[in-house]
């Protein structure tokens, strides 16, 4: 008995070796991050290490070298103990900070802002807003001068940054006196005039939402919805065409001719009743 036992634990040995050393021949090795590494920041050999990873399940875009990673800037944030994979760092050449993150053909720009315009601070990087402006119309179909307006803009901007602060993973508002917004050229130019003929407000959106709303507007008038004038009644049919009064110092009777107006008023002047109309 004691000899089969140590036949048998020699073969579990044997079998249980060869099966390491085939597990060992099928595993490679990718770049994972060794650090949380912000949105724009830059790779260094310190922040990186090498993880041993099934060379049938290496996600597509990893790394085996922390060599071809040194100095690349990453576009999201990247959590420690993630890959490092090409689809999240910006393209070779490109700095770090802020411009990284810009998409290509889109800019970035900064809108001050307060606790009351920046949503209470809910509009944080990673969010999408639109952009009202409070402004004086000068000119309306109705025929209005100098109205008073408030438009939405524009509509699903990107946030890219409150403050100095382009962090993305935070959930917590932050009140700030800017707000950076990814736009495109005609978008900025539009920006930039809305922000010096009235005053701006951001509106948070629905992040999923891509819907856009076509909207006129609104004007004191749309928002009191202002009732159509009523017509002036007509003048009842026994309102006398001559109006006579009689004042106490002079006995006499003074005669008026028929109204061009049918609007009529009964005048008392001590115990005599007239009635005028104007």
């Amino acid at each position: 008995m004691l000899l089969i036992a140590i036949v048998a634990g020699g073969a579990a040995v044997m079998f249980a070796s060869r099966w390491m050393q085939a597990q060992a021949k099928s595993t490679g090795q990718i770049v994972f991050a060794a650090v949380d590494v912000e949105i724009g920041g830059k790779l260094t050999p310190e922040m990186l290490r090498m993880v041993d990873w099934p060379i049938g399940n290496i996600p597509p875009g990893a790394f085996s070298d922390i060599a071809s990673v040194d100095g690349r800037v990453a576009k999201t944030s990247v959590t420690r103990g993630e890959p490092i994979l090409e689809a999240r760092l910006a393209p070779l050449g490109t700095k770090g900070g802020l411009s990284a993150v810009v998409a290509e053909g889109r800019r970035a720009m900064t809108v001050r802002v307060n606790d009351v315009v920046g949503v209470a601070g809910f509009a944080l990087p990673g969010n999408y807003v639109d952009i009202m402006v409070n402004a004086q119309n000068e000119g309306s179909s109705r025929g209005e001068l100098h109205t008073a307006i408030s438009k939405i803009v524009l509509e699903r901007i990107l946030v890219l940054a409150v403050a100095q602060e382009a962090n993305r993973d935070d959930t917590k508002p932050k009140v700030v006196n800017a707000v950076t917004l990814e736009v495109t050229p005609d978008q900025a130019e539009n920006l930039d005039l809305a922000r010096s003929v009235g005053t701006l407000s951001l509106v948070l959106r629905n992040q999923v939402d891509p819907r856009l709303a076509a909207t006129d507007g609104a004007t004191k008038a749309t928002l009191l919805k202002d009732e159509v004038a009523r017509p002036t009644p007509a003048a009842p049919a026994s309102a006398p065409r001559i109006v006579a009064a009689r004042r106490a110092a002079a006995p006499h009777v003074v005669a008026a001719v028929e109204p061009k107006s049918s609007q009529c008023v009964e005048v008392i002047r001590g115990t005599v009743k007239s009635n005028e109309c104007f």
